[in-house]
């Protein structure tokens, strides 16, 4: 990272105060090192750039107007807060910014006192705020509550949800719509400011709330000239405002504002503080401000690897390299949509993240995405199924945890042919504990109906997305993030062989030891195996399971009544995952006895963030991991 100057004003900060006491023309000098800083690191580890240049001025504003020394702060998601981790002491470790033990990607509860929610899925902040904002009020307390959500964010139920009982319980908080993808005119937004602002204002307040109890003292008709003038003048600034919706959820709603024009933000946020009721100030700004790259391309920059900052490229890869899962997954189910025009294809605002965008390109008329609205996502995959058609649903294992009520009730209850395609299933590396997908084997192989599996190279996974989609009934397949092995996967869609249901294969025979693996632990349990018969001289066999449900039972009794030493694999939790699975067929089975079993997998507790290489080794289900596993149970 780009050493600071002496002079630079990003230095001096250690706190909110020092923010709150800086003149417009220090604040915007502070917005320049911001910037500065975040697309220096960014160029070197990665991270979320666009979302984090887009809201500097935001951030500053809401530091002069409040005082979080106080006030609360909530970020929605919070892949935009680089510039407020900057601006509360972190700045001498930012350039372990997502890495092993260094700053999250991400408020955390635990890394700062500024961090007032933890976050990292969306939609959260408006329920949180309000949380904080009742506790306040019970406590006799008087401090404010901001909550800061995009308009992506505002797809997801949650937000209505959090909208909806602020609404009602009329407490005190601030909601901040940023909104990078809206376009309204200036003349529109201009004058929706105007009669916003100045309708806030205290003075105009007390004075309606005043004349409107006067009004509803006159006899018999007080009441209803009452409502008329309110409605009146709530007409007057929703015709012109896109304020209709909030202040239907009884927000008093202020803007459009320009979210990087500093002076007038802190105006809008000092009129706010006065007001004793949920307000929402709408602040128009666009992603990757500031960095011409990033705002030509804020998807590419949205989340981002290296790149050379004076350009925006990143740097040149070496030729060839093995696709990423999630380019074959995404190449796979459009050719065969190809050949079946009952696939249709659902993500939850993730088109290049879940490699659909291939889908969306050549078969837009069945390409659906629904935003951050997961649930909704299931069930309406559902609704499709009723009807004869395919759906492929393809989320983040993270995000599908969303999700579980729909998955159980509308799908797998019905036993319809809903297919779930799980990206980075397992641990994902630098997004931390919110994004590791390591919870879907134990939140699915529970649930009646579901066929489950897992591949261990690219070619296993077209196969399962073939015979997942043939089945008749619910099927979900999990798949790591990243790039595969190199197996060679074919490309007419009639070559794709369905897999037999509930059938694994033994891929190295031995005497000494197995190693039951699941999906992306397959090759490393076979170099672990190598590895074993060169150095110790042990016969190590390697089964991949391939099912997870249904389990390949027969197969593993028979596994069980060769070897007196198993070793189950997966990168997933334990509790509750592929080697509890397989426990419990050999407990059920009386195959227990006389045989040792060691689990590798995820340990019971929430693992943070790091390069996938990283955390596959500290929590020990790399080749390493498997090797030590192997030892013990054969000392």
């Amino acid at each position: 990272m780009t050493e600071l100057l002496p002079s630079s004003l990003l230095a001096k900060v250690t706190g909110p105060a020092d923010v709150a006491r800086m003149s417009l023309a220090e604040l915007a000098h502070l917005a320049v090192d911001l910037r500065r800083v975040i697309i220096d690191q960014c160029s070197e580890g990665g991270g979320h750039l666009a979302p984090s240049l887009g809201v500097v001025e935001l951030t500053l504003a809401l530091y002069k107007a409040f005082d979080f020394e106080r006030d609360k702060l909530i970020w929605d998601v919070g892949h935009q807060a680089y510039a407020h981790k900057l601006l509360t002491g972190r700045l001498a470790r930012f350039g372990t910014l997502r890495r092993l033990d260094g700053v999250s990607g991400f408020p955390r509860l635990s890394e700062s006192p500024y961090d007032h929610f933890g976050v990292g899925h969306s939609s959260t902040s408006i329920s949180a705020a309000l949380g904080m904002a009742m506790a306040r009020d019970l406590a006799g307390l008087d401090h404010r509550v901001v909550s800061v959500i995009g308009d992506g964010s505002m797809t997801a139920g949650l937000a209505y949800e959090g909208l909806n009982q602020a609404g009602d319980m009329g407490r005190k908080m601030v909601v901040v719509l940023n909104d990078n993808e809206m376009s309204i005119s200036k003349n529109v937004g201009a004058l929706s400011s105007f009669l916003s602002r100045r309708l806030s204002r205290p003075a105009p307040q007390r004075f309606k709330r005043g004349f409107e109890s006067w009004l509803a003292t006159i006899p018999r008709i007080g009441k209803d000239l009452a409502m008329y003038a309110r409605r009146s003048e709530d007409s007057l600034k929703t015709f012109f405002t896109p304020g209709m919706l909030f202040e239907a959820f009884r927000f008093t709603y202020v803007g459009p504002i320009d979210g990087h024009d500093t002076a007038s933000l802190i105006d809008v946020f000092e009129q706010t503080k006065g007001m004793d009721r949920p307000v929402l100030v709408h602040v128009l700004t666009k992603k990757g401000r500031g960095y011409k790259p990033a705002e030509t391309n804020p998807t590419y920059f949205h989340g981002v690897g290296s790149f050379e900052p004076e350009t925006g490229l990143a740097p040149a890869k070496p030729g060839g390299g093995n696709k990423s899962y999630t380019e074959v997954l995404g190449e796979i189910l459009c050719r065969l949509a190809d050949a079946d025009e009952k696939i249709v294809a659902i993500t939850a605002a993730m088109p290049e993240g879940t490699g659909t965008d291939c889908f969306r390109q050549n078969h837009p008329e069945r390409f659906v995405d629904v935003g951050i609205c997961e649930p909704h996502a299931v069930t309406f995959a559902a609704g499709l199924a009723t009807q004869g058609f395919k759906p492929a649903v393809c989320i983040y294992s993270t995000f599908l945890q969303r999700s579980y009520d729909q998955i159980v009730h509308d799908v797998c209850l019905q036993n319809l042919n809903v297919n779930f395609f799980l990206d980075r299933a397992g641990l994902v590396g630098e997004d931390g504990a919110t994004h590791h997908g390591v919870f879907d084997i134990a939140y699915l192989r529970h649930v009646p109906n579901l066929l489950f599996m897992a591949p261990k190279d690219e070619a296993e996974l077209a196969q399962m997305v073939a015979t997942a989609l043939a089945h008749p009934g619910p099927a979900a397949v999990r798949y790591p993030r990243g790039v595969g092995p190199g197996a060679d996967v074919p490309k007419a869609p009639e070559a794709l062989e369905l897999l037999p249901i509930g059938q694994g294969e033994l891929l190295r025979d031995g005497a000494d030891a197995v190693v039951i693996a699941l999906g992306s632990r397959v090759y490393p349990a076979l170099e672990a195996a190598q590895q074993l018969e060169e150095e110790h001289g042990l016969s190590v066999a390697v089964f991949n399971a391939r099912f997870i449900k249904p389990l390949p039972e027969a197969q593993l009794l028979e596994l069980a009544g060769r070897f007196n030493r198993l070793v189950t694999a997966e990168e997933g939790c334990l509790a509750g995952g592929f080697g509890s699975a397989v426990l419990e067929l050999l407990a059920d089975r009386g195959a227990l006895s006389g045989r040792t079993v060691r689990r590798v997998g995820v340990p019971d507790a929430f693992v943070e963030h790091g390069t996938s290489k990283e955390l596959r080794a500290r929590v020990g289900i790399d080749k390493n991991g498997i090797k030590a596993a192997v030892l013990e149970v054969v000392d």
